[in-house]
């Protein structure tokens, strides 16, 4: 006779889910989810009345998870410009203020910044790198004013991480790209460059100098400059569909540049133009592909497939075939994966890496005859 599983008893479920999340313990994982919520509602009693009752709670991750860049209650507060309740936990005795002043200039919370300012934060120079990573220029801005002496390392190392994070936001990233060669960034004269920087008055003065511009295709080297510390592994730029090897139009659609990329269509840019192919076969792919695969789907952006539309509505074809690799880095599978003679619906279907896949774009080039 088959034996049945004994029940799991609640308390043996509880802990499981709590360790799920990565805390210790269902209590503590209780505790942490009542001080976030308290600060997410800027419930200044509540969190002063668990801090009081936990006074470890005061230099502990909020979110009890180790390593949580949110840090604790203080710093988790200044993310999101909880001003009284960053005063009363400094009342109480937290002392995070340096982690709580870099996670408000993060954020872009410049009043909070001030705040913590007064009570004795210091931004530390690697502020601007932070700031890089979110394209938060509000942030840089504060941290070149307010930063003490920032060294050349740490203005190439901001440099770079603007060029190569996952984070989507083109004002920021024109505006600390800005800020960056306001306070002596040599920023190299090329059209990738002068795209990440959203300055259409020098890539007009470069398609002034070269009419074939709109065909040329640029190495990984020229979009992510090895001058300005960037990386020469591929895989550590934060880019959705290949980059290497790519047009102007490409990089548009995975920076979000839409301006840009009609201003392209406008000035004879192939809406089919492809990527340069490689020694061994990979590339060859048209804008239509980064459209599926690219970091703006990641950051919430491009959910309503508008580049897909511009691009199909030029007539972009939507059946076009290429051979693809990538490797995604910081995730669970960090393997390279192989995509050959696809099409951009197969593209997206065969992706590995399904946050960065848009359906509503994959929708959108089905409706326009589309086949996997």
């Amino acid at each position: 006779m088959k034996r049945e599983r004994p029940a799991a008893k609640l308390a043996e479920a509880q802990f499981e889910l709590a360790r799920s999340y990565g805390v210790e313990s269902w209590p503590r994982l209780v505790l942490a989810c009542r001080i976030v919520d308290a600060i997410w509602r800027d419930d200044v009693g509540a969190v002063r009345t668990l801090v009081t009752k936990h006074p470890n709670l005061l230099n502990e991750m909020a979110r009890a998870v180790k390593g949580c860049n949110w840090g604790p209650p203080m710093s988790y507060a200044a993310n999101l410009g909880r001003n009284e309740i960053i005063s009363m936990l400094h009342d109480l005795g937290a002392k995070d203020l340096t982690h709580a002043l870099a996670r408000a200039l993060l954020q872009g919370e410049i009043e909070t910044a001030h705040l913590l300012q007064r009570l004795g934060a210091r931004a530390p120079r690697e502020a601007i790198i932070w700031c890089a990573e979110a394209l938060n220029d509000r942030g840089m801005a504060y941290a070149f004013e307010f930063g003490g002496e920032i060294g050349v390392d740490q203005r190439l190392e901001a440099t770079a991480m603007t060029l190569e994070t996952y984070s989507r936001y083109p004002k920021g990233k024109h505006r600390c790209l800005e800020l960056l060669a306001q306070h002596g960034v040599e920023l190299p004269d090329t059209p990738p460059m002068a795209l990440h920087r959203g300055r259409l008055d020098l890539l007009e003065e470069h398609l002034r100098r070269d009419p074939d511009l709109p065909t040329r295709t640029f190495a990984h080297a020229d979009i992510y400059p090895l001058s300005l510390r960037c990386h020469a592994d591929e895989s550590l730029a934060g880019h959705g569909t290949p980059l290497a090897g790519s047009t102007l139009l490409h990089m548009c659609v995975d920076y979000d540049e839409m301006d840009i990329a009609r201003w392209l269509l406008d000035r004879g840019m192939p809406v089919d133009a492809k990527a340069a192919v490689d020694a061994d076969g990979f590339g060859g792919h048209t804008a239509l592909f980064g459209c599926v695969v690219s970091y703006p789907q990641l950051n919430g952006r491009q959910q309503d497939a508008a580049f897909a539309q511009l691009l199909l509505d030029r007539g972009a074809d939507p059946n076009a075939r290429a051979s693809l690799r990538k490797r995604l880095r910081f995730v669970a599978d960090e393997s390279m994966h192989e995509y050959r003679d696809v099409t951009p619906l197969s593209w997206g279907r065969r992706f590995h890496g399904r946050e960065l896949v848009s359906e509503s774009a994959m929708r959108l080039i089905a409706e326009r005859g589309g086949r996997t």
